[in-house]
Order: structure tokens, then C-alpha cells, then sequence
């Protein structure tokens, strides 16, 4: 992609509210994580329990839980951890279900009824089952939940590349390709990925947003991350004992888990408006 190109995208984004307004929340999360591997106000494992169920302060910003462990350095490893666990989900995903879905459209037939079969059947185990399924197999963990997740994603990766690369299989550009003798894997390679790339960037930015809501779900029932590493979702379940007493600890976590799955739906908006003309709306 030329300088020129990737200007007009970055002002076409600028101009788009979703865009900046999802970029800058998404870039607002990302850099709490990062800042997170190396600095967080207090150790996470710090246990003070004369100082349990305080409110917001000057020592403690967002408060104290009920062991008297820092709110705001568990957020912030929360961050990290829900990055984390969704990337390498919907790499999985991506990884496994854009093959997937771009074989079933250059080889047609048994090959394709055979790969959407495959994704019926995935689709009826949606992440929460499939971490039951394999938690009790292998048992809770941050690892199962990934597995869980990116089985998920598999299935729409692959309907998602699909249904994008049989449109552009009868154009004439790929047809050309054809009579000049290249096979279906390199015309897949060359000519259909590149041009269903920003299809496929879109959906990576709204499965990511699911992603976190599904680790933040499979945390709040104790099949996710697992203490002593902290999870807005674990922090959600142990709030609902001190809701009277200390609201703030459902609030803050809740809050973090209800603006990062906006702010990423809110980007993948904005980069479908820039990257794919047709989809452009007034805002």
C-alpha cells in the first residue's frame, strides 16, 4: 500500500466520529495494558486488611477490594489480561477459519459443503459451552478459555472469507488470472486475500470486542483467568457480595468492560466506513 493510499485512509478515518472515537478508547485500553507490564500503584497480591472496602482516594484512586488489595492495579492487569486472552482467541480464530473459508470458495463442491458443514456444527457449541465442555475436562484456566473462544471464531472467519471471496471469484480480474494458467491456490494468494483484507480487518476488530465480553463471562463464572491473576469478570463476581457496602467494585469493572467492547464496535465501524466505500454512511 502506497504513502498515499494510507494518507487517505488516515484522513478519511479523522473524519469519521466512530473511528476516533473507537480508536481513541481502543488506544486508551492498549495503553493501560502496556503500561501495566512494567508499573501498576500497587503489587496485585498485596494483601492490607485493615484497609479492605475503602472508597475512592488519594492513595487508592478507584478504592480497595475486601482484602484491602488495590482497585486501579487490578484494573489495569485486568486490561492486560483481557488483551491478552481475546488476540490470541481471534488469532485462532483467524488463523483456522480464513483458510477454511477461502478453500471452501476456491475449490467448491464436496470440499465446500463439506468445510460449512463443519461450521454448522461448530456454531452449536457457542464459547460458554465449550468451556464448560473443556474446563471439565482439563479444568478452569486462562489457556482453556482461549481454546473455547477461538474455536468460536473459527466458524465465522470462515463464513465471513467465504461469502467475500465467492463475489470476487467471478471477477474478471480473477478470471484473467485463470487463463493465464495460475491455480486456485495462487489466485487465492495473490488476488482474492488482498482484496477481501479490509473485510477480514473489520471483523478481526468486532470479534475482538466479543471476545472480551465472552473472557469477561467465562471469568465472572470461575472457568476463566483464575486468582491470583486478576479478571473484570472475577472482580464482577466477587462484587456481588459488597454491592451495599462498597458499590464501586461492580462499578468500575463493569463500567471498563462496557466502554472497551464500545469503543472496539465503534472503530470496526469506522474502519468499514473508510475501508470499504460502498458502506460509507453520512454521520
Amino acid at each position: 500500500m502506497t504513502s498515499e493510499a494510507l494518507s487517505e485512509i488516515w484522513s478519511k478515518g479523522l473524519a469519521s466520529r466512530s473511528f476516533t472515537i473507537g480508536g481513541a478508547i481502543t488506544l486508551a485500553l492498549v495503553g493501560v495494558a502496556l503500561v501495566s507490564l512494567a508499573w501498576t500503584p500497587y503489587a496485585v497480591t498485596e494483601i492490607n486488611v485493615p484497609m479492605k472496602l475503602r472508597p475512592p482516594s488519594a492513595a487508592h484512586w478507584l478504592g480497595t477490594d475486601q482484602f484491602g488489595r488495590d482497585v486501579l492495579s487490578m484494573m489495569m492487569l485486568g486490561a492486560r489480561n483481557s488483551i491478552a486472552v481475546s488476540l490470541v482467541a481471534v488469532g485462532i480464530g483467524a488463523g483456522l477459519g480464513v483458510p477454511l473459508g477461502a478453500l471452501a470458495a476456491a475449490r467448491r463442491g464436496w470440499v465446500e459443503e463439506a468445510v460449512m458443514r463443519f461450521n454448522d456444527f461448530a456454531f452449536a457449541f457457542p464459547a460458554l459451552l465449550s468451556a464448560v465442555m473443556i474446563t471439565a475436562l482439563l479444568g478452569p484456566g486462562a489457556v482453556n478459555s482461549i481454546i473455547a473462544i477461538g474455536i468460536f471464531n473459527v466458524p465465522v472467519f470462515a463464513r465471513v472469507t467465504r461469502g467475500a471471496s465467492l463475489s470476487l471469484w467471478q471477477r474478471e480480474f480473477v478470471l484473467a488470472a485463470q487463463v493465464a494458467g495460475k491455480g486456485a491456490t495462487r489466485i487465492t494468494l495473490e488476488h482474492i486475500l488482498p482484496n477481501i483484507a479490509s473485510v477480514l480487518i473489520v471483523q478481526m476488530t468486532i470479534q475482538f470486542a466479543l471476545a472480551i465480553l465472552a473472557e469477561a463471562g467465562l471469568s465472572y463464572l470461575g472457568l476463566g483467568t483464575q486468582p491470583p491473576n486478576p479478571s473484570w469478570g472475577k472482580m464482577l463476581n466477587e462484587a456481588q457480595t459488597f454491592m451495599y457496602l462498597a458499590p464501586q467494585l461492580a462499578i468500575f469493572p463493569g463500567a471498563a468492560i462496557a466502554v472497551t467492547v464500545l469503543g472496539l464496535n465503534l472503530l470496526g465501524d469506522g474502519l468499514r466506513d473508510v475501508l470499504d466505500p460502498r458502506l460509507r454512511r453520512v454521520r
